[in-house]
């Protein structure tokens, strides 16, 4: 039996726009952010089917979620295992001031090392990505020939497109985790497959992806 899960990345916020780290940060959607909400909710609406919304507590995923769940008149499911990551001490700030602040732990950072954890308790690559992972087990459990909505973050989605590709950690990302986007997985016999990656057909106005800025 198949599940078939969209994959949708929370709209912008102001953070995105400066390449702030969110992480577990709960930071709302921009005048941006919600305007790309009420598009994608239109165009969800009009697609039809989802037997089900999840979405990552953060109010950024729950702000992108609310407009289809109303129009769909479905409850929104909410989740702390499908946060972002956490940045520890990373959080609030841009690369750069990372780079300044924590000069040593900047530089193990990005050897892409899966078991370096930031500063302050941060959560490790490997961690994070089998915390999305097993989150995701029990829900496409709940829904065996479904097909459901899972609202949440780049970083989660990065994790998804790398159990579907089955793709290592330490791979370099060379797809798109766009605000907004829509992500099509389909789940089936404990694997999973990418339909469809980084649609924003929905959306007028432009879209971001989820990186980082790096000193020039």
């Amino acid at each position: 039996m198949t599940t078939q899960v969209l994959f949708i990345r929370h709209g912008e916020t102001d953070w995105n726009r400066i390449k702030r780290i969110q992480g577990h940060i709960d930071i709302p959607l921009s005048e941006h952010g919600l305007l790309q909400a009420e598009q994608l909710g239109a165009r969800l609406a009009r697609e039809g089917r989802i037997d089900a919304i999840y979405s990552s507590d953060l109010q950024r995923a729950q702000q992108t979620a609310r407009p289809f769940a109303d129009a769909l008149g479905l409850e929104v499911r909410l989740s702390e295992r499908l946060r972002e990551r956490f940045y520890g001490a990373f959080q609030g700030h841009d690369s750069d001031e990372i780079s300044e602040k924590f000069p040593a732990e900047y530089v193990e950072w990005q050897t892409r090392d899966p078991g370096f954890s930031p500063p302050g308790d941060g959560e490790s690559q490997r961690a994070f990505y089998h915390r999305v992972v097993h989150a995701m087990e029990p829900i496409v459990a709940a829904h065996p020939n479904g097909r459901i909505a899972v609202v949440a973050h780049g970083g989660v989605l990065d994790c998804i497109y790398r159990f579907a590709m089955k793709l290592s950690l330490q791979e370099p990302r060379n797809w798109p985790l766009l605000n907004c986007s829509v992500n099509v997985v389909d789940y089936e016999g404990g694997g999973a497959q990418v339909v469809a990656w980084g649609d924003v057909g929905h959306l007028s106005t432009d879209t971001d992806d989820d990186s980082i800025r790096r000193k020039v």
